[in-house]
């Protein structure tokens, strides 16, 4: 079933700057070969749910196999029947803007 989540999955007390735990769960992420989109606060994945769950697994322990204590943030959206969720959602409300994004 297609599933399209949000998902935050970072270190927890290892000091200020998280960019590079960060990178090494986005890397594995953007690997899988699922449609994604990394933002400021979260990583969009979109695929069938075993599948999407499954990188989220990887992503997580990726630090935690490490032995880091890791933060996992998750919100689905399961839509039977739908498709490329991740930027239909978007196109629409930019259709009822006018074609206008935030950038």
């Amino acid at each position: 079933m297609n599933t399209l989540i949000a998902v935050a999955i970072a270190p927890f007390a290892v000091g200020d700057e998280l960019a590079q735990e960060v990178a090494e769960v986005v890397k594995v992420i953007r690997e899988s070969g699922l449609q994604n989109r990394t933002t400021s606060m979260f990583t969009e994945i979109e695929g069938e749910w075993d599948e999407v769950m499954r990188v989220v697994k990887e992503a997580t322990f990726v630090l935690a196999g490490k032995g880091i204590r890791t933060e996992v943030i998750l919100k689905a959206d399961i839509r039977p029947g739908f498709k490329n969720m991740i930027n239909t959602k978007v196109e629409k409300v930019d259709g009822i803007l006018g074609g206008r994004n935030s950038n």
